[in-house]
């Protein structure tokens, strides 16, 4: 029987922590291990605990949410720790800086329990939380506020076939789709994904969509 996926919840609200507590527990394959109250000791849980989810809010004292999550991923060590921002249609700004930090995506904090529940399972297998078309929409907006991207050194080392994947990928399909789209199998698709993230030395499929994104690769509504 595989390990439960092990979280910690980093809210400044007492109230909010145990809601999606009580959420989350109730599932057999997640465990909360631990709370926060401010970004600052949610970076020290993460390292002390190294859970494969931090559920992170933006807004907090001592530290905000998106320093909590660059501190993180800049941590080595904690590689594998997967951060999901917590966030409300009102601060979509924090959205594109959001990714950029490092998040492996962003839920609203008003979701249906089901959704906080597949977020979680997403976000601990390595994906990325984009696929909805509104987040699509939403980080293409951003993107577009990048008027002249530079060239990209790091784009010369993909294939024109693992350049396409990246788009795709960018667009927010999954491995599925992608391996329609291609009308190659799945673990095709799975393959090429895995070598773009190797070469481009992104820690998962939401680094590549900024890749794309500010590399000029992928326009937003590129794909339609």
């Amino acid at each position: 029987m595989r390990s439960p996926i092990r979280v910690v919840l980093a809210d400044d609200q007492t109230l909010v922590r145990a809601g999606f507590r009580s959420i989350l527990d109730h599932e057999d394959d997640i465990s909360v291990i631990a709370e926060a109250g401010d970004g600052s000791e949610a970076v020290r849980l993460a390292a002390a605990e190294r859970p494969d989810v931090v559920l992170m809010d933006i807004r907090m004292p001592v530290l905000d949410g998106l320093e909590a999550t660059r501190r993180i991923v800049a941590d080595e060590r904690l590689r594998d720790v997967k951060v999901v921002i917590l966030t409300t249609f009102d601060l979509d700004d924090y959205v594109y800086s959001a990714l950029k930090a490092g998040a492996s995506g962003f839920m609203v904090k008003d979701t249906e329990p089901i959704e906080l529940i597949h977020a979680v399972r997403v976000a601990a297998r390595g994906d990325a939380l984009l696929a909805p078309s509104v987040t699509r929409r939403l980080i293409g907006e951003f993107a577009a506020r990048i008027k002249e991207p530079p060239p990209s050194v790091e784009l010369n080392a993909l294939t024109d076939r693992e350049r396409e994947v990246l788009g795709l990928v960018a667009a927010g399909l999954s491995n599925d789709e992608i391996a329609e789209r291609l009308v190659v199998s799945p673990a095709t698709a799975k393959t090429h994904v895995s070598r773009v993230l190797t070469k481009l030395r992104a820690r998962d499929r939401a680094q590549l969509v900024v890749l794309a994104y500010e590399s000029g690769l992928v326009r937003p509504g590129w794909l339609g």
